[in-house]
């Protein structure tokens, strides 16, 4: 016997240990059943065994699991936040806080102009007004004496609208916005993003909100070259910062956003998205209870003051590089912030000797013909471009008699009316849509419209209520299109243009080359007297389509771009079959008539096949050439401005002409050019695949109001002269095989009435007897003006 004591329940293990557990399969002994109050032995030991999960359950992540994963996410987001505020240090200012220069260059290498005089002036933050200052917050961060140094929710979503397409959003604070430009860079990188978070959260707890703010506004950019809203000041109002009224120290805060897009002197067409964020910025100081309603009441837009460059933008060179800026943020190849950081290398298309050869073209034919003492000769303002349709590359531009003093780009200003120089664009849409008149017959060179002076434009249904006036109200009569645009008649084109249909001519001349945003560039029959204000580069890049017979890419400025031994991508110019070749080549048929015995004669100077078309803005405000060789297609512009309001004058007396039109300087500067240019090149003749058929040639019938074959119904009335059995072509075969191309970049109101622009360079007399009177001719029909046009005034 065991000297052990005897445990009571008759277990025989020794004190301490844990029951045994049974195997859930063994058997009790016999003759005992379960212990008293049906307790099983399992139950009694403890744990039972968890059934495995089976089935979809397994996918599922325990709770421990979870849990301990949240934990270990944790503890590695917060190791990561100490080690990475423990290896960010605060930086030694950045070479942009002494910005290096952008340099820029002619294709051949050499230099054209470098910008790198960088206007900055530190200031305290105790010399900004106090408005001022809570008008860069409103701005920019209204939170931000309240907020920490990083805001992580407006990170997050500025990276996830960027992410989802809407755009690069901003999700900086002020304190992020000051160690971007002061301590890093503008690039976008995930490296720079961590930097400037966590540099930004320890210069929050070295330095206080004012040192922030101060430094902020010392270092950001606000357009006109100004670094700091000290130099800004300067720039747009002439004055301190510590002078500046609280309208406009809104503006200047304005600037933050869009610095030199919101220049409403430089860029007047941007003037009510700049205003609109002026209203936002006084919206929020009102809201934040820093101005009260009623002085915010009181307050209006400030304009800016006249922009003052740098002498080393004088001449061109400011115009060009106002130019290339404006494309590279236009193709966004370059934002205007990374552009300020100074830096690049920027190799454009532009080749020096043409580019001599447009300014001393523009000096001989107009400017040395200006005199002092002429009061109109002050408004006379000149652009140019100059386009090798091959390849697309602008290679001159002219933008003004010097940048010093005229500082808005007239080769890329779009507010003047381009006049008659759109006509061509409503001859290319008949072809290429295979158009007839209202009585059934095709357009072509040959066909014969009524040029009777503000004849009705008749549409399917009857008058349209708008009749034009020719050129000294002159009236035609029965005279074939070709001649019609010699003369430049109006009558003719506005007809024309109802026949094709104005949105067909619209979208043609989009197709072409016209920026469909361009103003007035309306569907309705005075689309085609030139009402639109397309620019002077828009248009050289759409005659340079026609000079490629239909073949259409955009303008390329800029070839090569390096900062720091590394290239900057630039985007791949894309060539398509804009319009057929045949409607192109029909068209330069008709324009080199023009150049021949039209209005466009003077071009012959260039001793060069041309093919051009002159026009005149309403009331003479502007005169244009355009106009291409099979190697060149180059527009001139003489544009009328009062220098000191900015306001667009007639040209009246200019040059000492009782006026200016397209056949005369410009086409005299067009043709003296490109002499020029083209010097020591062989010269080259028109390949032309021009529209077959000339059988539609039949005067206007009486029943002239049927439509034509322009998509809306068969043509009701029965031509005069019976076509010829065998059409010309099938109008089901295509005429070209459209396609497209890629070559690299560096390789790429209604109302309004053009008064023509006819100036004695044509056959006054008609075309083999085509204009003398109206016998044998049914005219159309005529009617008054409908309610609200207005009437075309007559040119002296």
């Amino acid at each position: 016997m065991s000297d052990e004591p005897q445990q009571q329940n008759g277990d025989t293990d020794p004190p301490g240990w844990a029951p045994r557990d049974l195997p859930a399969d063994a058997a009790a002994p016999a003759g005992e059943g379960p212990p008293a109050g049906g307790d099983t032995g399992a139950k009694k030991t403890g744990r039972t065994k968890r059934p495995k999960r089976t089935g979809w359950r397994r996918l599922i992540p325990t709770w421990r699991m979870a849990l301990g994963g949240i934990l270990l996410l944790a503890l590695i987001v917060i190791g990561g936040f100490f080690a990475g505020y423990q290896l960010v240090d605060i930086p030694p200012a950045n070479a942009s806080a002494t910005a290096q220069s952008n340099v820029y260059l002619y294709a051949d290498g050499s230099v054209i102009a470098r910008d790198g005089d960088v206007n900055r002036e530190n200031i305290k933050l105790a010399q900004v007004p106090r408005t001022v200052q809570h008008a860069v917050l409103a701005a920019e961060d209204r939170d931000f004496y309240s907020e920490r140094a990083v805001d992580i929710k407006a990170m997050f979503r500025a990276g996830w609208n960027t992410l989802t397409g809407k755009g690069k959003q901003g999700g900086s604070t002020i304190t992020q916005q000051y160690v971007k430009n002061y301590y890093l860079g503008q690039e976008q990188t995930v490296v720079r993003k961590t930097k400037e978070f966590f540099i930004s959260i320890k210069l929050n707890r070295e330095q206080s909100k004012d040192q922030i703010l101060e430094g902020y506004l010392n270092t950001s950019y606000f357009g006109r070259n100004a670094y700091g809203i000290q130099a800004a000041a300067q720039a747009y109002y002439g004055k301190n910062i510590g002078d500046v009224t609280t309208a406009e120290g809104a503006y200047l805060a304005s600037l933050l956003n869009a610095p030199s897009a919101y220049d409403v002197v430089a860029h007047p067409e941007n003037k009510p998205a700049a205003v609109a964020r002026w209203n936002y910025v006084l919206d929020g100081m009102v809201k934040e209870k820093w101005l009260t309603p009623a002085q915010r009441a009181a307050t209006t837009f400030p304009v800016p003051g006249p922009v003052k460059p740098a002498n080393s933008l004088s001449g061109q060179r400011g115009y060009i590089v106002k130019a290339v800026e404006d494309y590279l943020v236009d193709n966004d190849i370059l934002d205007e912030k990374t552009l300020a950081t100074r830096g690049y290398r920027i190799t454009t298309t532009l080749q020096k000797k043409k580019q001599d050869a447009l300014v001393e073209a523009v000096d001989d034919t107009v400017m040395s013909k200006t005199d002092d003492d002429r009061a109109a000769d002050r408004n006379v303002r000149v652009g140019g471009a100059s386009i090798d349709p091959a390849t697309g590359h602008v290679v001159a531009l002219y933008g003004g008699i010097d940048y010093t003093r005229q500082y808005v780009n007239n080769a890329t200003r779009r507010d003047y009316q381009v006049g008659s120089t759109f006509k061509p664009f409503v001859f290319t849409s008949a072809v290429e849509n295979d158009s007839t008149t209202q009585d059934g017959r095709r357009i072509t060179p040959s066909t014969i419209y009524d040029g009777t002076n503000k004849r009705m434009v008749e549409g399917p249904d009857g008058p349209t209520g708008y009749d034009p006036a020719n050129e000294d109200d002159r009236s035609y009569g029965p005279i074939t299109v070709r001649t019609a645009t010699d003369k430049s008649v109006n009558a003719v084109y506005a007809q024309m243009a109802e026949d094709v249909g104005p949105e067909k001519v619209r979208q043609t001349a989009i197709s072409l080359g016209i920026p469909k945003d361009t103003s007035d560039l309306t569907p309705t029959p005075s689309i085609a007297l030139g009402v639109a204000t397309a620019s002077v580069l828009d248009m050289t890049e759409a005659y340079a389509t026609l000079a490629a017979h239909g073949k259409h890419g955009a303008h390329v400025l800029v070839s090569k771009i390096t900062k720091d031994g590394e290239s900057v991508t630039l985007p791949r110019r894309t060539v398509k079959q804009a319009v057929s070749r045949q409607a192109a080549d029909t068209t330069t048929s008709i324009l080199r008539s023009v150049v021949d015995g039209g209005t466009g004669t003077a071009a012959q100077g260039a001793g060069r096949p041309a093919a051009g078309k002159t026009g005149t803005a309403e009331e003479d405000k502007a005169a244009w050439f355009a106009g291409y060789t099979p190697d060149l297609a180059t527009v001139i512009a003489v544009m009328g401005q009062n220098p000191d309001t900015g306001a667009q004058k007639p040209l009246y007396g200019a040059l000492g002409l009782p006026r200016i039109n397209g056949g005369g300087a410009p086409a005299e500067t067009w043709a003296t050019y490109v002499g020029t240019a083209l010097r020591g090149t062989p010269a080259q003749s028109f390949d032309l695949d021009v529209e077959k058929g000339t059988d539609d040639t039949a005067l206007p019938t009486d029943e002239g109001t049927a439509p034509g074959d322009t998509g809306r119904r068969t043509p009701t009335a029965t031509p005069r002269r019976t076509p010829s059995t065998t059409p010309s072509r099938t109008p089901s075969a295509p005429r070209t095989t459209p396609g497209t191309t890629d070559t690299p970049a560096g390789g790429t109101t209604d109302g309004g009435t053009d008064t023509g622009d006819e100036d004695g360079g044509g056959d006054t007399d008609g075309d083999g007897g085509d204009a003398g009177g109206d016998e044998g001719f049914l005219e159309g029909p005529r009617g008054t003006r409908a309610p609200g046009t207005r009437a075309p005034s007559a040119r002296p």
